[in-house]
């Protein structure tokens, strides 16, 4: 699908006004843009490990897509121009129906809705093109983190790490579903943290270092 093939515009709760679009090779300036204004905790969310900047090639990745198995919907503010967030999936190698999901908001805009915006759209791009299920790598290191998620999805592999992947059906027709809007609303109140989605090949963008996380006691460590 051709990215100038849609746009709309959405209004979230407190007025503010955003473009939503499928992203585009030239929306690279605008992810950098965006990527230096997240804080420290939003880094850690997605790519649970320290970073301090995107590679060219994490920037040529998280902007040349497929829009089938890899579609990414970003959101533009209208007033300023800037890229504020981003959904996105992967489909999985192992199964068609699969797709590792992330939502990234910057955190200025965090709290507004605007994840749940992406979100839709993106759900909706993702039953267009045959995914039926997102999955995540979440932490879960302790029961009372993995009782949390098998009330809204499906653990489907525990990691050495205190890694969980996480699996939850989406809605048939439209919409998120309860289980989706749950798992949203626990990433917000800092109960779930959802990695950014992984690259292809051996180069997996966003996978945290496992060794290095048990080698530290089993807690992912945040950069100073």
């Amino acid at each position: 699908m051709s990215t100038s093939s849609w746009r709309r515009t959405a209004t979230l709760r407190d007025g503010a006004r955003v473009t939503l679009r499928q992203i585009a090779p030239e929306d690279k300036p605008l992810i950098g843009a965006s990527f230096e204004r997240l804080g420290e905790e939003s880094r850690y969310r997605r790519f649970l490990s320290s970073k301090k900047e995107l590679s060219a090639a994490e920037l040529d990745y998280f902007v040349d897509v497929d829009h089938s198995d890899h579609e990414a919907i970003i959101a533009i503010d209208q007033l300023s121009g800037e890229a504020v967030g981003v959904a996105r999936y992967v489909r999985s190698n192992d199964d068609v129906e699969v797709a590792e999901l992330a939502v990234t908001v910057i955190d200025d805009w965090q709290g507004r809705g605007l994840g749940r915006v992406l979100l839709t759209r993106l759900t909706d791009r993702a039953r267009r093109e045959g995914v039926r299920r997102f999955s995540a790598v979440v932490l879960g290191q302790n029961r009372e983190a993995l009782r949390l998620f098998n009330s809204f999805g499906d653990v489907r592999r525990e990691y050495d790490a205190g890694m969980v992947e996480l699996v939850i059906e989406l809605p048939p027709k439209r919409g998120i579903g309860a289980r989706l809007a749950r798992a949203l609303r626990e990433e917000a109140a800092g109960n779930l943290f959802i990695a950014l989605a992984r690259g292809a090949g051996d180069a997996k963008i966003g996978e945290v270092d496992a060794e290095k996380i048990e080698s530290s006691g089993g807690k992912a460590q945040r950069s100073s």
